[in-house]
């Protein structure tokens, strides 16, 4: 059987279980190699207190000064190496003649051992040796006598176990951890094989290549675009038709999800494990219906995915009839505004009444900088300062003051709510206000807006002196379609106002009288699942 032909669990097992027995190894390997470690540490120990000792015997020290003092001093030492279980100690004297060593036809010969020199300057020392014997710790302790002069050295040497030799010390622990290890790792391995088996639905890799090939080609005939990302954020599908609509170019697939579409929403459906349905979005600046839902296995969130169409086209037909088009030509009219505002300058000029000149541009741009000032430290968010300041210019060309609350403050935006869902909101209700007083001749025309914010809620409060609207008028304004005015393409604006609130189970109250004035009440929670 060919190996690419093996079942997916036996490959796993027999992978599972070669791992184990490397590690098996390598463990056993530097086991052995510590072992070794405190076994050199031992014999240079062991081998310092022989030559110390052999250093310090009277007879030794009396005997190395005579022409054939090793007939006395070897019989001492060679006892003295079979009590303390060492290999060799050799004694020379000052000439470096052996006065001491295992072979008698050593006897009285000269050594010229290279690493003996620093032992003659009276250093105590020990070193590794390698000779034919193996290596050798070896021990190296100057003699001295009664007046502390050097008379010779001792040399004592014990020769290292091999590796296979302390392999063998311990052949019945390492067999009995091998005997486990492997019975374990053997059984642990079958397992965690019939576990991935089951994870993966029992599919074999070539079925599971073959579905994922499938899967691809089915979403990239989709017509809506498809996006689909797993609990890690990172992206599992991007078909051809999302690529399109939101202008991303080359395979994603694997990357996340907030780098390649910063807005897909997507990773807020992993947090609250709740599918949200037929919601419009904005996504790179485009108008998005999406249906996202999380992808559950075994009741646990693997994932999330997002259908999707471009309503690009038709938000902004809406935004048309819902008073965005008057944003835009509200910054027109303060255009206007401020250039009369510099005709009048340049005309008092031109009198020579450069001080009353000098106080209407003091006095126009404190006028103009201290709302600003005061929009820009209390709101964060430049589209909803220039949607507020373009509303006082516009309410200026109508007749209308249109009083801020200076006390307004709107650090981020609730749960749920982007800057395209608050701008709609504060610029229909503004713009029916304004609607509101387009017949009113006997009083003072007057617009409040209000934006308060704490750690649960953001109310947005929007109050005119208008006509007002009856009770039965109150049950339909939000109805889609509706309207009391006479231009075609209205009818929409609060109905969009409305949904965007139910989509964060927000409150919305409406407060009217007529000939005295209407009174929108907002009240969005800043995290919407909490209400």
């Amino acid at each position: 059987m060919k190996g690419n032909a093996l079942p997916i669990q036996l490959k796993i097992t027999i992978l599972a279980f070669s791992v184990v027995l490397f590690s098996l190894l390598i463990g056993v390997f530097i086991s052995v190699s510590n072992i070794e470690s405190t076994k050199e540490e031992e014999l240079r120990k062991r081998t310092m207190i022989t030559a110390r000792t052999v250093a310090q015997v009277p007879e030794v020290k009396r005997h190395i000064k005579e022409p054939q003092g090793w007939k006395a001093i070897n019989p001492i030492v060679e006892r003295i190496r079979i009590i303390n279980n060492a290999d060799y100690i050799v004694v020379l004297n000052k000439e470096r003649i052996r006065y001491s060593h295992p072979v008698s036809s050593m006897l009285g010969t000269v050594s010229k051992g290279k690493d003996e020199a620093a032992a003659f300057a009276e250093h105590t020392y020990t070193s590794l040796a390698k000779g034919e014997a193996g290596v050798a710790v070896r021990a190296f302790v100057p003699i001295l006598n009664e007046r502390h002069e050097q008379i010779g050295v001792v040399i004592a040497g014990n020769l290292m176990p091999t590796f296979w030799e302390m392999l063998a010390g311990m052949k019945r622990q390492v067999g009995l951890i091998m005997l486990l290890t492997l019975a374990f790792g053997i059984i642990g391995s079958a397992l965690l094989a019939r576990h991935i088996k089951e994870q993966m639905f029992h599919l074999e890799p070539h079925e599971i290549v073959r579905l994922l090939v499938e899967r691809t080609a089915a979403f990239n005939a989709m017509h809506e675009g498809v996006i689909a990302i797993d609990n890690r954020e990172l992206i599992t599908v991007f078909n051809e038709k999302a690529k399109n609509m939101l202008g991303v170019k080359g395979d994603v697939v694997g990357k996340p999800i907030r780098e390649v579409v910063t807005d897909t929403r997507l990773p807020e459906v992993l947090q609250r494990n709740n599918g949200i349905f037929n919601q419009e979005i904005q996504v790179q600046q485009r108008n998005i219906m999406s249906n996202r839902v999380p992808i559950l296995v075994e009741g646990q969130v693997a994932g999330a995915v997002a259908i999707f169409q471009d309503r690009t086209e038709v938000t902004k037909m809406a935004e048309e009839l819902t008073g965005v088009k008057a944003f835009v030509e509200a910054l027109r009219v303060q255009n206007h505004e401020h250039l009369n505002k510099l005709h009048t300058i340049a005309g008092l000029i031109q009198l020579g009444k450069q001080e009353k000149a000098l106080h209407y541009v003091f006095q126009v741009f404190e006028e103009q900088e201290e709302l600003t000032r005061t929009l820009s430290k209390n709101i964060g968010h430049d589209s909803l300062i220039g949607l507020l300041l373009s509303k006082v210019s516009r309410g200026k060309e109508l007749g209308i003051k249109v009083d801020i609350d200076r006390n307004s403050r709107l650090e981020e935006f609730p749960e749920g709510i982007d800057q395209h869902d608050f701008v709609l909101i504060l610029g229909n209700l503004i713009e029916n206000a304004f609607a509101a007083l387009n017949d009113i001749e006997d009083r003072k025309k007057r617009v409040f807006v209000g934006i308060e914010q704490n750690e649960q809620t953001c109310t947005i409060v929007v109050e005119d002196n208008g006509k007002g609207i009856s009770e039965e008028e109150k049950e339909k304004i939000f109805v889609k379609g509706y309207t009391t005015k006479q231009e075609v393409g209205h009818g929409i604006g609060l109905y969009m106002v409305k949904n965007i609130v139910e989509k964060v189970n927000g409150e919305l109250e409406v407060d009217s009288f007529i000939d005295e004035g209407t009174s929108f009440v907002i009240t969005l929670p800043m995290h919407e699942f909490d209400k």
